[in-house]
């Protein structure tokens, strides 16, 4: 496996050419540029104007422009932690910015059908694990292109798509 970091992560994703589709298991991650606008969310402060997202959105703008798709599942505990409530509020932007997101309670999950890390698989050729300090926060990507590994999450993505709400369904149902 290769080891990215910076960049590179972004780059990788980036140079898809069909799809890329990500799967998070965690409940709390952090960020560096992202850390702020949480803390002043939790503390009941004014809306974010997202500037720290703009690169991201920027990137799947670009990306879902030229006809590839992004995807992206999310399997939440239930009741929501503080940041899945706040990342369930802000995805409107990923949504308008052309991701497909959808979510999956962990209770509704087949565990023995999940994987235990966060990964990326693009163009179900490439599978990018994403590796985290304990806090949470991001500490880089280990590639593999290895068929079996590529094969086990195509499955896990398979089974967590169908499962999953999409997200502005889910998003409704948490208001109610």
């Amino acid at each position: 496996m290769k080891l990215l970091q910076g960049d590179a992560f972004d780059d990788l994703i980036r140079s898809s050419r069909r799809e890329a589709f990500h799967l998070e298991l965690q409940d709390d991650y952090e960020s560096p540029d992202g850390d702020e606008p949480y803390r002043n969310w939790v503390a009941g402060g004014p809306a974010d104007d997202f500037a720290w997202f703009q690169d991201w959105l920027n990137l799947v703008r670009d990306f879902t422009a030229r006809g590839a798709v992004m995807r992206r599942a999310r399997v939440v505990t239930v009741p929501m932690t503080d940041y899945q409530r706040w990342m369930l509020e802000i995805t409107v932007n990923n949504v308008a910015a052309g991701e497909d997101v959808r979510y999956l309670a962990r209770h509704l999950a087949d565990s023995r059908r999940l994987s235990t890390d966060d990964w990326w698989l693009l163009d179900d050729e490439t599978v990018i694990f994403t590796t985290f300090e304990t806090s949470g926060r991001f500490a880089g990507a280990a590639v593999t292109h290895d068929p079996r590994i590529i094969a086990h999450c195509q499955e896990v993505r398979d089974y967590v798509w169908s499962a999953a709400v999409p997200y502005a369904d889910y998003a409704a149902l948490q208001t109610q």
